[in-house]
């Protein structure tokens, strides 16, 4: 059996319903140390939301997961691979899985938004003809909830919610198994947070997507979030759902949660369920 074909075999039959699988993760800056022995499971189709206060290394854990950052210490494994002992710039076979909207998408000003989405497909499959690169820009560009004609503008004509979607198109690029997102609704207005939220939850019903969701937003918390994961004190100190979370004794996410806008949050939740069920919706 081929060596790629093995690693596929021994994803499926270990980490089918497992594609994130984080142990004993230590990462260190000088002496700072971001993360100490932080264990983390991510299960297949859902969508994860990580939380934590500032300096608590959320993109830091997820820059590690996907490659970008070395850890110190702890093992990660994506797809069922190794990602802290691979070689990510030639392992081309597991970073083509996922897609990844960074904060503020990320994208190169002096190319269109169909160029910034043909970057990856160029990367990984240079065979591709310039014909088709453009059909398949065009297509991930109206996946992601923009106008057709946003393809040939460049980022600095786009509006703020625009960019992060331009940046989304190029995050699912690949038809990526995992989609990494990273605070994709900060700076937007409610409006606008509510249609990412919306689209997020379509992308990941209908693509069959793991969602890796860092957020401060409890409105999406509350809205498409399966499980949450708190980070603090340098460790993912729970996971679960929301109503599993408001049951642990930490004064973080007591804090969080039980807080003014951790409270509006979910009352507009219980109201939205009422009117769902055709019911009125709360005062």
């Amino acid at each position: 059996m081929a060596e790629e074909e093995m690693q596929l075999d021994r994803y499926e039959r270990y980490h089918g319903d497992r594609p994130i699988v984080v142990e004993g993760l230590v990462n260190r800056f000088g002496s700072s140390v971001v993360h100490d022995d932080l264990s983390l499971t991510v299960n297949r189709g859902e969508i994860l939301g990580v939380v934590g206060g500032s300096g608590t290394g959320k993109s830091v854990l997820m820059r590690s997961i996907i490659g970008l950052q070395v850890p110190d210490e702890g093992q990660i494994e994506v797809l069922g691979r190794s990602i802290t002992d691979a070689d990510l710039d030639k392992d081309i076979g597991v970073r083509c899985r996922w897609g990844v909207l960074f904060q503020g998408g990320a994208l190169f000003s002096t190319l269109t938004v169909g160029e910034n989405v043909e970057v990856p497909l160029k990367q990984f499959y240079p065979e591709i003809d310039d014909g088709l690169l453009h059909e398949i820009a065009r297509y991930k560009v109206i996946l992601s909830g923009l106008p057709e004609e946003a393809v040939n503008k460049y980022p600095a004509e786009l509006s703020g919610g625009m960019r992060k979607r331009a940046g989304l198109a190029r995050a699912l690029a690949l038809d990526p198994e995992l989609l990494f997102l990273d605070e994709p609704t900060a700076g937007l207005d409610p409006i606008g947070a509510a249609k990412f939220d919306q689209l997020t939850q379509e992308l990941k019903e209908t693509l069959g997507l793991t969602v890796f969701l860092i957020t401060h937003d409890l409105d999406t918390l509350y809205e498409i979030c399966d499980r949450v994961a708190v980070l603090a004190d340098r460790q993912v100190i729970a996971v679960g759902t929301i109503p599993e979370l408001l049951e642990t004794d930490h004064p973080w996410i007591d804090e969080y949660f039980n807080g003014p806008r951790g409270r509006a949050a979910q009352a507009s939740q219980q109201g939205s369920n009422s009117v769902d069920k055709g019911g009125p919706a709360e005062a």
